[in-house]
């Protein structure tokens, strides 16, 4: 039993950070109806801004020698900020003239791979292949309860990630900006008529979904500080696939995703051989999306003609 509630522990961790980036493929799904395929590239650019910022930041060897606690404070918004103006760029670069040019889906999902593939490679060309480690900007402290070991580290990636989500909740739910993308989302033709400026909200929309996948970047380097540019190749594959079987479009659907994908990933690493744990986790989604093609929250769909 011990060891089943460590791995539920574990399962949260790992699942917070698939959650922080299925939050971002659908917010901007459901704005848009565009699957954003270079989210998971953003989260790796995040995590990569956190490394440069925090170094530049701490002492002895950093531009301004700051204490750690002074670097980790500045660092967390610099990395939502910076990541934020990534994915800004992304859609006024990538994604804005195919829509206004009214542009069939299908290329603008080939356009999303693109991006990410830029990413990637430039990050590659930029930086090189060797691997980085992000500094240690807290003290880690190991709490025991009997036989079940809990990180300080680990506790702040769980609960950033029940904050964001319940900030998310709050900002789409009950602010008008919230409803502006709402509005979007159940009619994107008929907003400018409404007086509603349609590119100021799919830019906050991009800011929102950016800044959350920086910020999960971040918080995967402090825990696991290897960064490679590849890195968010297939853990934002995973995390759309969450969004998906959650589904997608829902908030609900996209948090709740993310946990129940890396509870199924743990569970099988746990007790099973390692090698199974991809076979399992993808075979158990697929019977789920069977049985709810929409997804455990989402909802069908209805077309206007």
């Amino acid at each position: 039993m011990e060891q089943f509630i460590q791995q539920c522990v574990n399962a949260l961790q790992w699942g917070s950070f698939y959650a922080l980036i299925a939050l971002g493929y659908t917010l901007v799904y459901g704005v848009l109806r565009l699957i954003n395929f270079a989210h998971g590239d953003i989260f790796m650019v995040g995590a990569y801004i956190a490394f440069f910022v925090s170094t530049t930041f701490l002492a002895p060897d950093g531009l301004f020698g700051f204490s750690r606690e002074m670097t980790l404070i500045l660092t967390i918004p610099l990395t939502v900020i910076l990541t934020s103006c990534v994915g800004v760029t992304i859609e006024r670069i990538a994604y804005r003239p195919l829509r206004r040019r009214g542009a069939h889906r299908l290329y603008v999902v080939i356009t999303a791979l693109m991006c990410g593939l830029v990413l990637e490679n430039g990050n590659l060309a930029l930086l090189g292949a060797s691997r980085r480690t992000l500094p240690e900007l807290i003290d880690k402290q190991v709490y025991k309860f009997g036989e079940i070991a809990v990180t300080n580290l680990k506790l702040w990636v769980i609960f950033a990630a029940f904050l964001v989500f319940i900030a998310l909740h709050l900002v789409v739910t009950k602010t008008r900006i919230g409803m502006a993308m709402r509005a979007v989302s159940w009619d994107r033709f008929a907003l400018p008529l409404m007086g509603i400026p349609l590119d100021k909200v799919i830019v906050f929309t991009f800011v929102l979904g950016s800044g959350i996948a920086g910020l999960g970047g971040m918080l995967f380097g402090m825990s696991y500080p290897v960064l490679e540019p590849y890195m968010g190749a297939m853990t934002g594959w995973k995390a759309f696939i969450a969004a998906v079987v959650g589904g997608i479009g829902d908030i609900r659907g996209a948090f709740a995703g993310g946990f129940l994908l890396a509870f199924v990933e743990i569970m099988v690493a746990a007790f099973l051989p390692s090698t199974f744990r991809d076979l399992f986790a993808f075979s158990i989604l697929l019977i789920i999306l069977w049985k709810r093609p929409t997804g455990i929250f989402g909802l069908p769909l209805t077309t206007k003609i």
